[in-house]
């Protein structure tokens, strides 16, 4: 069977557990988010933040994909929401399998919001649905802000670019109008928001911006029932 084939197969797979998840998902009135990047984007640093932010009655829980170690999700757990972390052991992105394995230790209805981070990566991860509401694409500013253009696909298929690392911007040569533009070249129905974890700056955008993701979620099981 030659390459091309097979990858076909592994993703037409692929797509039939992510329905699978995303039906579940709809029927459980989870929000899943899945976060993608290059490694040191500051995805974990951004769920740090995030999870700090909700109370401890919150029903959030976060899968967390590294090829090697723990780390991540051990910096997670310190805030007392369910964390587990998927070591793919070499393959650089994850994949709806890996969710769906990783999901059933859970029981059913345990949480209403969910975050993926993703390996480190914006190149495999686009290809693959993990039956998440969302793709969220994280470029940091001590990258290069052409990123969008190298990497269409995941830039393409994500509905928010979430700009990181702003307060080193007086210390960078990145050019943030020109990654925003480069981003609405490539998709322009694109949302962007641009905060740091450092300071705090933006963060009340996003998460404004999931909490307007739970409510649309709500509303639509509303109009269903």
């Amino acid at each position: 069977m030659s390459q091309v084939p097979l990858e076909r197969k592994v993703l037409s797979e692929n797509d039939r557990i992510a329905a699978q998840l995303r039906g579940r998902f709809a029927q459980e009135g989870v929000l899943c988010l899945n976060l993608i990047s290059s490694p040191g984007s500051g995805k974990t640093t951004l769920l740090e933040r995030t999870l700090e932010a909700f109370s401890a009655n919150q029903r959030v829980a976060v899968l967390t994909g590294d090829i090697q170690t723990e780390n991540d999700a051990a910096r997670l757990r310190r805030f007392g929401f369910p964390v587990r972390q998927i070591t793919t052991g070499g393959t650089c992105h994850l994949d709806a399998r890996m969710i769906e394995h990783a999901l059933a230790e859970w029981r059913p209805g345990a949480f209403d919001l969910l975050f993926i981070e993703n390996v480190g990566n914006l190149v495999c991860p686009a290809s693959y649905d993990l039956g998440e509401a969302a793709k969220i694409v994280v470029l940091s500013v001590t990258e290069g802000e052409d990123k969008p253009l190298k990497y269409p696909a995941i830039f393409l298929k994500s509905k928010l670019l979430v700009l990181s690392k702003t307060d080193l911007l007086p210390y960078v040569p990145f050019n943030i109008a020109a990654a925003e533009d480069n981003a609405r070249r490539i998709n322009p129905a694109i949302e962007i928001v641009k905060l740091s974890c450092l300071t705090g700056a933006g963060l009340d955008s996003w998460q404004q911006w999931i909490a307007e993701r739970r409510r649309g979620l709500e509303v639509r099981a509303e109009l269903v029932t």
